[in-house]
């Protein structure tokens, strides 16, 4: 049975941007939604490619793929996220946002200083390790971690 108002795999790739392995992806996650034909092909709502447009928008802002999870619980299934929808989503992801912002301020402001001294020390280098936090807590790599 052909419904008008879905679109194939490849179609929601093509006009999305996105890999059908990403979608394939989006999908055991619950981020989107099929139905399988009598074939076995996944067909997706129209209203899909709204959501993968979001997701992509999301990620390309470093959101992980859980807090989208998050706020796609608060909108309909099948529905297109209208303007009151998307102004929800940006305000639970506008902290998120604004503390990425912060963390990347700093350490573009500080990475010419880091490179620079060539401490090497995580003892000392206030960048990798400011007031040695990590001295105390653990011995080794994990403070290699930015």
């Amino acid at each position: 049975m052909v419904n008008e108002g879905e679109i194939s795999v490849g179609q929601l790739a093509s006009r999305s941007g996105a890999a059908v392995s990403a979608l394939h992806f989006y999908e055991r996650k619950g981020l989107i939604h099929s139905r399988r034909t009598s074939g076995n092909q996944r067909r997706y709502a129209r209203s899909t490619l709204r959501r993968v447009a979001v997701i992509r928008a999301a990620q390309r802002a470093g959101i992980p793929l859980a807090s989208v999870l998050e706020v796609f619980a608060d909108l309909p299934a099948d529905g297109v996220p209208d303007q009151a929808d998307w102004q929800r989503l940006s305000a639970a992801w506008r902290q998120e946002i604004d503390t990425r912002i912060s963390l990347l301020e700093h350490l573009r402001d500080r990475l010419d200083g880091c490179i620079g001294c060539g401490c090497l020390s995580l003892a000392a280098c206030g960048f990798v390790n400011p007031d040695d936090a990590l001295g105390s807590a653990t011995t080794g790599a994990p403070g290699l971690e930015i």
